[in-house]
């Protein structure tokens, strides 16, 4: 996906009436951007990203297949105030009462990474309210990806070091490391610039926090009450140095095992940020999904 600094003019005209942002006092986890008309589709960004991350994606939808996209950025990511409350918790319950108040009828629900674990969760504890479940390279247990025996204890402890960790780290040392990890994510640099200026506008912790909160978490069990059909699109050429293809799907297909008629379908060209490195292929997986 390639986001211009300047947007086409035919489609920001076009989708300029219908605009607009919210950040209710009853929705404090979030802000969202409202855009288009037609069936809701809500997308959720990943990490200390925005919700820009997600304007192709909005094109793509709200322009030329008359749907409404609610696009969320998260507290204390992106220039977005912090909470004082656990993200993770407070952004599930407060989606499913957003979803609840706009009177959305079984969105589409599509996120990216962190984002797409949030879908996980709201349509694991509130199935009724998600109509169709897209996940963009996450999983249900990201910190057992390299060990699958880990206890639910020794995952909440191994995040609770890792979060003391990196908040004993320098200023310095942890915006090199975050650096170092975004340009294994995605492959053109104008793309890793992006990013980055939403990771410095982002609070540090609540990015640390919310990290240790995805990788203390194991929702291998949980994916069995999604009623959702769920699509799962995944990457792979990242790690081609450690496992190949086929060790990498087979990890998806063992972590989602529990949730019923998913489908999981890996790119061949994309790092993790999917929409940027290979747009038009989550779009044809995603348009064949909701047909």
């Amino acid at each position: 996906m390639q986001c211009s600094p300047i947007r086409n003019l035919f489609i920001a005209a076009s989708l300029l009436l219908a605009q607009s942002t919210t950040q209710a006092a009853a929705h404090p986890a979030f802000q969202v951007e409202v855009s288009g008309q037609g069936r809701p589709v809500i997308l959720i960004p990943g990490l200390a990203s925005a919700g820009q991350v997600w304007d192709g994606t909005v094109q793509h939808y709200c322009a030329q297949q008359q749907r409404q996209c609610h696009v969320l950025t998260l507290a204390g990511f992106a220039g977005v105030p912090a909470i004082d409350t656990p993200l993770l918790a407070s952004v599930e319950q407060q989606l499913s009462d957003y979803i609840r108040e706009q009177g959305l009828v079984q969105p589409l629900v599509i996120g990216h990474s962190l984002g797409g674990f949030l879908g996980l969760k709201l349509a694991s504890d509130h199935p009724e309210q998600v109509g169709r479940l897209v996940v963009v390279d996450v999983l249900p247990a990201l910190g057992a990806l390299q060990v699958p025996s880990m206890s639910a204890e020794q995952l909440r402890q191994m995040a609770s070091g890792m979060r003391e960790n990196m908040l004993r780290q320098e200023p310095a040392a942890f915006r090199a490391s975050q650096m170092q990890s975004l340009r294994s994510m995605v492959s053109q640099p104008a793309d890793v610039e992006r990013i980055a200026g939403w990771g410095q506008r982002s609070d540090r912790n609540s990015v640390i926090d919310a990290m240790a909160q995805m990788l203390g978490d194991d929702m291998r069990q949980d994916i069995a009450r999604i009623k959702a059909p769920t699509l799962v699109l995944g990457t792979w050429i990242a790690y081609r140095d450690y496992a190949p293809k086929a060790a990498v799907e087979a990890t998806f297909r063992q972590q989602y095992q529990r949730l019923a008629g998913v489908t999981i379908e890996l790119s061949d060209n994309a790092r993790h940020f999917i929409m940027y490195d290979d747009p038009a292929w989550l779009y044809d997986r995603v348009d064949h999904f909701i047909k």
